[in-house]
């Protein structure tokens, strides 16, 4: 017989006996550099209302006049609507002078963005490199 462990994760509490499964989601991991001017921001984990906060202010501009940021989101596998208001409320920080653009959007998640119609707002890159170009 295996002992029984529970995990706490968040307020949330999962039974893992005899599983070698995680209790939740992997803890959202975000990160900002400097490309040639423009701010990359590399994100990995599920966005959801527990972790939006840490990307709302990483895609915060510094000068919403002129600030370009490339939200690499390909280490995202999930994002609820919290995730997606956060996308329109950075699109719209950067507004008239900057800009925001995707990069790496996985499918389920682009998927979310093509329902709510933000693809025509928000400009989907495959990769960073493709992003800095565009």
């Amino acid at each position: 017989m295996g002992k029984d462990r529970v995990s706490v994760d968040e307020g949330r509490v999962a039974d893992t006996a005899d599983t070698n499964e995680q209790a939740g989601p992997e803890p959202l991991s975000v990160t900002r550099t400097d490309v040639d001017g423009v701010t990359v921001v590399t994100v990995t984990g599920e966005v959801d209302h527990h972790t939006s906060g840490a990307l709302r202010r990483a895609l915060a501009p510094a000068d919403p006049d002129g600030t370009r940021t490339v939200a690499d989101l390909s280490g995202v596998p999930f994002m609820d609507s919290s995730g997606i208001n956060v996308l329109i409320a950075a699109h719209q920080a950067h507004a008239p002078g900057g800009w925001l653009r995707l990069a790496g959007v996985r499918r389920p998640v682009l998927r979310t963005l093509e329902i709510v119609g933000l693809t025509p707002l928000l400009a989907c890159y495959p990769s960073v490199h493709d992003a800095l170009g565009g």
